[in-house]
């Protein structure tokens, strides 16, 4: 009888002077008790996920642990259904449902793509903080760039209410692509490298290896990168070169930019044809034409002008008579 027993339990304390005792009536109902964490600092193989991802009230158990798992893989990791139907026990038609969850929440993007041999494929982009607002902003000198990336705080000095961070695209931190291999990688960040660099002594082959991938892009993705890059090229002389290259190498495409161009060049021949037949009747009529009178006729650019001088100078007694009430 003097052989303890560890296995037993230990007699239960007397009742804390004060407290309500949990079986007595009145006392709270008793609940089980609340998690206790037993954590570990992770100094290696893990994955920092959210809690608006890991307690989301409106995804189901699955979908929270399809999402936990995609975000740990390692980039490029196969995230199909088949794959993670292989993974885990659920089946193809549950996965594909989360799946399907975690897309209308912003957790995944599955866009469809054709590679450059016209084969469609569907990308899987896996957000981790989805719907985040993101300020983008595109420099091409460094001291702005260094300025722009500089938090901007709203609110009250002592209480600022947000803080924005923008991301900084600059000559000091974009690529400098000239291989239409690398361009073909990426069209994003080559669109973004060849608009930053525009002041580059190399943006003429930054530029050339744009419209060397472009000609093999459908135009439904090609159209908008022309037009991104003439728009941010702005004054930089690199915009002349931009539109010299989308004239020649891209002028089959339909873009606004190829359009404009092709009007441009369509008016500059008339206008240079036009000029020619104003100095031709006055050379058939044998009339001298000065030199500065050619030089204006040539430097016309307006038909509608020309075809006026046109018109006077089958009848003007001397050239400059065609320029008459002008």
């Amino acid at each position: 009888m003097d052989t303890q027993n560890p296995s037993v339990r230990p007699h239960a304390q007397s009742r804390i002077s004060g407290k309500i005792h949990p079986r007595r009536p009145g006392g709270p109902a008793a609940r089980p008790a609340g998690v206790i964490h037993d954590n570990t600092r992770h100094t290696s193989h893990f994955t920092v996920i959210g809690n608006h991802l890991a307690q989301h009230r409106e995804l189901s158990g699955l979908a929270i642990g399809l999402g936990v798992h995609i975000q740990s893989l390692k980039a490029g990791s196969l995230v199909d259904i088949r794959t993670l139907a292989g993974r885990f026990p659920e089946g193809q038609a549950r996965i594909a449902a989360a799946l399907r969850e975690l897309e209308v929440h912003g957790y995944l993007r599955r866009p469809r793509e054709r590679t450059p041999s016209g084969r469609m494929v569907t990308r899987t982009i896996s957000c981790n903080q989805p719907g985040r607002p993101m300020l983008l902003v595109v420099c091409q000198d460094r001291a702005t760039a260094e300025w722009a990336a500089r938090p901007v705080r709203f609110g009250p000095p002592q209480w600022p209410l947000l803080t924005l961070r923008p991301l900084v695209a600059g000559p000091h931190n974009m690529p400098v692509l000239t291989d239409p291999a690398d361009v073909r990688k990426d069209l994003a960040l080559a669109t973004l490298s060849a608009i930053t660099q525009a002041a580059n002594p190399d943006i003429g082959v930054i530029l050339k290896a744009m419209t060397n991938v472009l000609r093999d892009t459908p135009a439904v993705l090609a159209n908008p990168i022309v037009e991104l890059i003439a728009q941010g090229l702005g004054t930089y002389p690199a915009s002349e070169t931009w539109r010299k290259l989308v004239a020649v190498d891209l002028s089959f495409y339909k873009s606004p930019l190829s359009e404009e161009l092709r009007d441009e060049g369509r008016a500059e021949g008339e206008a240079r044809r036009a000029a020619e037949d104003v100095l031709d009747v006055l050379a058939e009529r044998g009339i001298a034409v000065p030199e500065a009178v050619r030089e204006r006729v040539v430097g016309c650019g307006d038909p509608d002008t020309l075809r006026r001088w046109l018109r006077r100078a089958v009848t003007a007694p001397s050239a400059d008579a065609i320029f008459a009430d002008e």
